[in-house]
């Protein structure tokens, strides 16, 4: 980390501002008492939220925006042609990545940092909320709205720090580290580490971090976690998942349509080993109760009653657009979610298909990135087994410029191929509004998935 001079008359520009992991940033900062202000080219609920507690928003990337600035703030999606990237390297302004602001934020605190390719907002979710109705207070910076705290961000006054760290450019290895979960790790943002193997060892490098006085909690359920355990320089870590070799294993699980229960039973070596019965989830599908056994061992490493965590559980109300129910209409279900990752909408669908009671299940798909998409194609193909119908949209750029070889027609033979399931094309928002229209017929189950506008189409459905 950096050795920065950072005090409260100095004011700092966010450039993208109207990222999930921006916003929170800049929300905290503000409320810390710094001179917050940004730029970002859309109005999001993200812009919203900062707009509302005072921090000044430009609508556009100009050189302009960060005169009398101290310190600019980059989000990984700002390109180094940006004319406000530009302008603070031609007046010697510091710039920081996201990751590197936040480490000096929370350099004081005792930070717990959940990381992996999948299941991170979840599992800091959950963490959050354990450790707020344990009344530590802490300081949450996470990657998806908490819809008990009614945001990502949140300054506590207590002396904890729950981190979501994104691997996507590596800046998640500038964390200080107490504590860490990892959650899984896959082949995902190749654009940046090129190839599996640097994935790999990044998370390695991230995990030799953990301090001999703190701990990592790992799932060993995931082939290349378990692999990479093996290499962890200190061996300074516990194992959870449904495994037998797990430190921390999950038993006898019942999935139910709006929650999961399950037993778990801890073998630690020199401890008092027992098994805790009835657990009651608040979330559907095995994945999730990954995501609460990772927040579920770490609280209890660290002195939270069983007591606590359990009524936390049963409590929790959520994350925005993590299997979100948005609306029913007529007997048919609408849900949102944020996948856009072939393991993620594997673990979606086949948690609605252990709850649907046989009713149809209609996939809308809108990928996001060409680089993902080609990188993954194989994958993304075979995703949908347990979807009925599959309506797929058209790639969410997200910057990329467009793939003329990217043919929409032959992604969607292949995923009739692969997934066994019928594949509807549409070219835009109002063309789903007229499929859910004339298609729809009655009990369906449908499930929008994606990281781009595909959320937004939803919510302004008019059926």
């Amino acid at each position: 980390m950096n050795k920065i001079k950072i005090n409260l008359n100095q004011k700092i520009h966010f450039i993208g501002i109207g990222g999930i992991g921006m916003s929170g940033l800049a929300q905290i900062m503000k409320n810390m008492g710094f001179k917050v202000q940004g730029s970002d080219l859309i109005n999001s609920k993200n812009v919203e939220r900062c707009r509302k507690i005072g921090i000044k928003i430009f609508r556009s990337h100009k050189k302009e925006n960060i005169d009398h600035t101290s310190i600019v703030i980059k989000s990984s999606a700002i390109k180094n042609n940006n004319p406000e990237i530009k302008a603070a390297i031609e007046k010697n302004i510091t710039i920081l990545k996201r990751a590197e602001m936040l480490a000096h934020v929370v350099a004081l605190k005792t930070n717990i940092v959940i990381t992996g390719s999948h299941g991170k907002t979840t599992t800091t979710s959950l963490i959050s909320n354990i450790l707020s109705q344990a009344k530590f207070d802490p300081t949450i910076i996470n990657g998806g709205i908490i819809n008990s705290f009614n945001g990502n961000a949140r300054l506590g006054k207590g002396d904890w720090a729950v981190l979501e760290a994104d691997e996507s450019d590596g800046s998640f290895l500038n964390f200080p580290i107490n504590y860490s979960v990892v959650t899984n790790i896959d082949r995902e943002h190749m654009d940046f580490y090129k190839n599996f193997k640097n994935l790999k060892n990044a998370f390695l490098k991230f995990l030799n971090k953990t301090p001999l006085i703190g701990k990592s909690f790992i799932c060993i359920d995931d082939y290349e976690i378990e692999k990479l355990s093996k290499k962890i320089k200190n061996k300074n870590f516990y194992t959870y998942g449904f495994s037998k070799k797990a430190d921390f294993q999950i038993l006898n699980p019942v999935y139910n349509k709006d929650y999961s229960i399950f037993d778990l039973k801890i073998s630690i070596p020199g401890e008092n080993n027992r098994t805790i019965k009835q657990i009651k989830l608040n979330l559907i599908g095995s994945h999730n109760i990954l995501n609460s056994v990772g927040a579920i061992s770490l609280c209890l490493h660290i002195g939270i009653k069983i007591k606590i965590i359990k009524n936390s559980l049963k409590k929790f109300s959520g994350i925005q657009r993590r299997l979100t129910k948005r609306f029913t209409f007529k007997g048919r279900e609408f849900f949102d979610d944020y996948a856009h990752h072939p393991t993620e909408i594997k673990s979606v669908l086949k948690s609605l298909k252990l709850t649907s009671n046989g009713r149809k299940i209609i996939s809308v798909f809108q990928p996001h990135r060409y680089s993902r998409l080609k990188f993954l194609n194989k994958d993304f193909s075979s995703s949908f087994k347990n979807s009925d119908l599959v309506v797929l949209c058209p790639v969410y750029s997200a910057g990329e410029k467009i793939d003329k070889k990217y043919n929409p027609m032959t992604f969607a033979k292949s995923i009739t191929q692969y997934s066994n399931t019928q594949v509807v094309l549409i070219n835009g928002e109002k063309d789903l509004n007229n499929f859910f229209k004339k298609n729809l017929i009655s009990n369906e189950i449908v499930i929008c998935m994606g990281a781009g506008s595909i959320s937004k189409w939803l919510r302004e459905i008019r059926l």
